[in-house]
C-alpha cells in the first residue's frame, strides 16, 4: 500500500546538517519502530537526502514543541546543540509555534530549553541562542565507570586506533575531561592544529571505549587564546561532522575547568564558527547561523520502511 510522501526541510547550523519533519499521525511511519530505519535511509550521503541527523518535530503540553533525535545510524541521541536550532527556525519560519518575541521554549529528554532566534532583514531566522543548561561532571551522567571524583580532568584513555590490519594499531594514550552537556563528550586538548590530528582512526576508538557504557562524543581541541579556540569533533552515531553545538559547549566548558579561557568564547569549526558563553557556574549558551538548504519530500514506500 502506497503511504503519502513525508515533507522535510534540509538545514545546517555550521554545517551540522538535518533533515526536519513532522511525522504523520498515521501510517506505517507514525510507528515508533519506524524512525531508526527512516533515519538511516534518509541521512545516507548516497542513497538519500544525506544528513548528520534526523529531527522530528513532536507536540507537548510543557513547552512549544519536542524535539526528538536520531543519528545517521538510526542510534537515537538525547541532544543536540545545532540541532535544537535548526530546529527553532524550522517552527518560527514555517509558523508551527506562536511566537512574537521569537523565543522558543523545545522539550528535550534533559529537560525543556529555551532559545531566542534573530531574523535577517527579510524576515527570516539568521541565527539562534540556545540556553544548553547546566553542564554535568558527574561520570555516572556520561554512563562512565570512573572512580575519580568529577570534574573528572584529564583521564588517561588508552585506545587502540584500527590501521586496517587484522592486529590492529598500536594503542595510544590521550587525556580527557568528561563533561554532559546531556549527552557525553570526551574533550581531549592539542597543541598542535586539529586539522591535523588522526581523527578518523582515534574517534571510533574513543566512542566505543569500553569506559562508556552509552559510548561518548569526542572532541580534539587547541586553545588559541582566551576567547578562541579550534575544534574538531568525532560525534557518536554519526562518525566525523562539520560541527557540533553540544560538542562547542563542552570544549568550552572543559577549556574553562581548566582556566584556559575566559566567559566568552569563539568556537571555530569545519563548517563555521559557534559563540559559546559559560561563568563557570550558570547555565552554557550556544549561538550560531541556521540555514534553510532546501525544501522536498521523501517517499516512504518502495522499501523503506
Amino acid at each position: 500500500m502506497t503511504q503519502a510522501n513525508l515533507p522535510f526541510w534540509k538545514m545546517h547550523g555550521a554545517g551540522n546538517d538535518f533533515v526536519v519533519t513532522e511525522p504523520p499521525t498515521s501510517g506505517a511511519a507514525s510507528s515508533e519502530a519506524a524512525w531508526p530505519a527512516i533515519a538511516r535511509a534518509i541521512c545516507d550521503r548516497h542513497a538519500g537526502v544525506g544528513a548528520d541527523g534526523l529531527l522530528l518535530v513532536l507536540p507537548l503540553t510543557v513547552g512549544d514543541r519536542r524535539m526528538r533525535i536520531f543519528n545517521a545510524d538510526g542510534s537515537e541521541a538525547e541532544m543536540c546543540g545545532n540541532g535544537i536550532r535548526c530546529f527553532v527556525r524550522y517552527l518560527l519560519d514555517r509558523g508551527v509555534v506562536e511566537a512574537p518575541d521569537d523565543r522558543v521554549r523545545v522539550e528535550t529528554i534533559p529537560g525543556v530549553l529555551t532559545a531566542e532566534a534573530t531574523r535577517d532583514a527579510a524576515g527570516h531566522v539568521a541565527s539562534v541562542r540556545v540556553s544548553m543548561g547546566r553542564p554535568v561532571f558527574e561520570p555516572a551522567a556520561l554512563g562512565a565507570e570512573v572512580e575519580q571524583a568529577a570534574p573528572v580532568l584529564d583521564l588517561p584513555l588508552s585506545v587502540t586506533p584500527d590501521d586496517g590490519t587484522a592486529e590492529g594499531g598500536a594503542a595510544i594514550e590521550l587525556p580527557v575531561t568528561l563533561v554532559s552537556m546531556g549527552n557525553p563528550h570526551a574533550v581531549t586538548f592539542l597543541e598542535t592544529p586539529p586539522a591535523e590530528y588522526p581523527l578518523a582512526r582515534v574517534g571510533p576508538a574513543v566512542e566505543h571505549h569500553p569506559l562508556f557504557a552509552h559510548r561518548t562524543n569526542v572532541e580534539v581541541v587547541r586553545v588559541l587564546d582566551r576567547g578562541a579556540l579550534e575544534m574538531r569533533v568525532w560525534e557518536r552515531g554519526v562518525g566525523e561532522t562539520q560541527a557540533c553545538g553540544s560538542g562547542a559547549c563542552a570544549a568550552v566548558v572543559a577549556a574553562r575547568l581548566h582556566g584556559r579561557v575566559g566567559d566568552d568564547v569563539q568556537v571555530r569549526v569545519p563548517g563555521g564558527t559557534l559563540t559559546v558563553g559559560w561563568d563557570g557556574e550558570g547555565e552554557v549558551t550556544l549561538e550560531g547561523p541556521v540555514v534553510h538548504v532546501f525544501s522536498a519530500e521523501w517517499p516512504l514506500d518502495g522499501g523503506t520502511l
